[in-house]
């Protein structure tokens, strides 16, 4: 996506003060002998939208079902443990997508799988080493660790050597003349902010780092770099690289990018400061031909407004570097959960509660880009859309993009998931990756606010792994995502845009 840090910005913001199936054409809204299409906006003097007493009370049990439910944790183990990475272009892709499918199907619900043709990058060869710096003893080298950004292009089979050069910003690399660039290997050293992290602002120090990664490679390039290294855009500690997507601009040389763990990036600036450091750079990646794949589209139709749409979603897709429990199983399980405490409780949405499961979030968003293009001319019986993209830490409440108006209507849900402390409502500027073309568009989003302080310690990098999800947690999650998306399934008006 054009911008990383937007899809966990929304999730985290307020946190500071809380510590058989075949694929086939795209899925149609039901059609109803009569359309009930929400309105754009009520009147001034229109009646606020209320829950009946019954929905109320079926909220309370959803809660109280997903606290004790273990199903959202079996399918994220399944997807990270069984299934492992989930690159987009991959047979672990594909086997996921069947997976998700065949569970959506034994619920019941209507599946169908939407194709999308995807990207395929691959990994290769990632090695770097100094082998020049000052106070070298004679015939050693130091190892650098790192990884390749996704995206990246190649280095030629046998590596550069070059001399690095060491920058903490995008100011600072304008500041230089070429010549000082010229031919070397720039390293942006660009630190993630820890402390505004353990705040709860996960998100803002994310955002605030990852345009490096995004945007570094060009930058250098500009200037005549052989090759651009970043800081890991993360806040852990324990020497292991943070990958993600990176971009380039036409009639800009492309050149290899990767993410050195934070320490080697400290370590070639201490030795750089001091003279003349050069690296043996190897990447291997290859940019192979698009590859047919699927969103997962599973549909519990609607009682009374079939052709009404409330979607709960995740990505299904992951980096390779671990095996994308919490970016984004974690998500995906919560999406599934949600369709799971609805046929266990024998509830009757009046609208059409859709799961999805998005393909290829991580490196070009192609399956929410494909939905768009499929469904915009149902856009406006979209009543309303989540995604949960920023892992399985505790949620304490709710992220909604929508009229301010919507916040007051959701207290009566606020005050249900209180009682396990999820009833904070937070008006927010983006909520998810794979349903901005829907924001956009002016369909109320949803998402829950969870706690960022340690999400960014493990996203993108090896250590992406299932024993990184506290299933408590995840129940709750999974309880706050049923129960706001049961809520706007049920809701006795529609929601103002």
């Amino acid at each position: 996506m054009p911008f990383p840090f937007r899809k966990n910005q929304a999730l985290l913001l307020g946190l500071v003060s809380a510590m058989g199936v075949s694929f086939s054409a795209p899925a149609q809204s039901p059609q109803p002998e009569a359309s009930s299409t929400p309105s754009a906006s009520p009147s001034p003097s229109a009646t606020p939208i209320v829950f009946a007493e019954q929905t109320l009370a079926d909220l309370k049990r959803l809660r109280q079902a997903a606290l004790a439910s273990d199903y959202a944790f079996k399918q994220v183990a399944h997807l990270a443990n069984n299934i492992g990475p989930r690159l987009t272009g991959s047979v672990q892709a594909a086997k996921a997508v069947e997976y998700v499918a065949d569970k959506m199907k034994a619920l019941g619900c209507n599946v169908q799988l939407e194709k999308v043709m995807v990207p395929h990058w691959v990994r290769g060869v990632e090695t770097a080493e100094l082998t020049q710096f000052p106070g070298q003893a004679a015939g050693t080298m130091q190892k650098i660790v790192l990884c390749a950004l996704g995206g990246s292009v190649a280095t030629p089979p046998e590596g550069i050597d070059a001399n690095t050069i060491c920058v903490r910003d995008f100011e600072e690399l304008k500041s230089l003349p070429r010549e000082k660039v010229n031919e070397k290997i720039v390293v942006f050293n660009h630190s993630f902010d820890k402390q505004i992290a353990a705040q709860g602002r996960g998100g803002d120090a994310y955002g605030q780092a990852v345009v490096y990664r995004s945007d570094g490679p060009v930058a250098a390039a500009k200037l005549g770099a052989a090759a651009c290294l970043i800081r890991s855009v993360g806040g852990e500690d324990y020497r292991i690289p943070h990958t993600g997507q990176t971009n380039y601009e036409d009639g800009i040389p492309k050149i290899p990018a990767a993410a050195v763990a934070a320490e080697d990036a400290d370590l070639i600036a201490y030795l750089a400061a001091q003279g003349e450091t050069r690296m043996h750079l190897t990447l291997t990646p290859q940019t192979l031909p698009d590859v047919e794949s699927a969103n997962v589209i599973a549909d519990i139709v609607g009682s009374e407004h079939p052709e009404q749409i409330v979607i709960v979603s995740g990505h299904l897709d992951s980096w390779d570097l671990g095996t994308g429990a919490i970016d984004d199983g974690a998500g995906v399980a919560v999406a599934m959960e949600t369709a799971h405490l609805v046929r266990q409780l024998h509830l009757k949405p009046k609208r059409t509660i859709r799961v999805i499961a998005w393909m290829n979030e991580e490196n070009g968003s192609r399956g929410s880009k494909q939905y768009a293009k499929d469904h915009e001319s149902e856009f406006a019986n979209h009543f309303a859309v989540n995604e949960t993209d920023g892992g399985a830490g505790h949620p304490i409440g709710l992220n909604l993009k929508a009229k301010p108006e919507v916040k007051k209507i959701f207290e009566p849900v606020a005050k249900i998931l209180q009682e396990m402390g999820g009833g904070t409502l937070n008006l927010s500027e983006h909520i998810g990756a794979d349903i901005e073309p829907m924001e956009e568009a002016g369909v109320p989003a949803f998402s829950p606010m969870q706690d960022s302080r340690f999400y960014f310690n493990y996203h993108h990098t090896p250590a992406d792994t299932l024993d990184k999800i506290v299933p408590r947690e995840l129940q709750e999650n999974a309880a706050v995502v049923a129960v706001a998306t049961y809520a706007v399934a049920n809701a006795e008006q529609s929601l103002p845009r």
